[in-house]
């Protein structure tokens, strides 16, 4: 991989990580909201889904960040986007609530480029020789 392209790699995971990191602290900042949104959804146990949440999304997202574990936490994230998708946003018929389900679908399409093709040379995986950090041209060399 090219130095630009590690630095292009390192840059597409810090945008894909930021939307998690700051709803995560958004959640960690409004604790009775969150649950109360998460029980008007209809789910089962707000208080262990908040928490779970927040453990995926600033977890996931610093993980994706420093390129550490990247294509579990890019997969668990994935996972993460499309179940919230289906559990908070199919109201179709709701113009909004259909382009907050494209973007969790469209941000799992990305996080599945990451497990696709790891993190890049410029992450901790690549300073530890995870094979998750090499590029596809890598891989295929082999």
């Amino acid at each position: 991989m090219t130095t630009g392209t590690s630095h292009v790699a390192a840059l597409g995971r810090l945008l894909l990580a930021v939307i998690f990191l700051f709803s995560g602290i958004g959640k960690i900042l409004a604790p009775a909201m969150t649950q109360g949104y998460i029980a008007a959804a209809g789910l089962p146990f707000p208080s262990v889904a908040y928490l779970i949440a927040i453990v995926i999304e600033v977890g996931g997202a610093t993980l994706l960040i420093l390129g550490f574990q990247t294509r579990p936490a890019a997969l668990v994230l994935a996972i993460f986007s499309v179940a919230a998708a289906l559990g908070f946003h199919h109201d179709f018929a709701d113009q909004d609530q259909l382009l907050h389900f494209l973007k969790n679908i469209s941000m799992a399409g990305g996080l599945l480029q990451v497990v696709a093709f790891g993190a890049g040379s410029f992450s901790i995986d690549a300073r530890i020789g995870r094979p998750a950090a090499m590029s596809a041209a890598g891989q295929q060399a082999r």
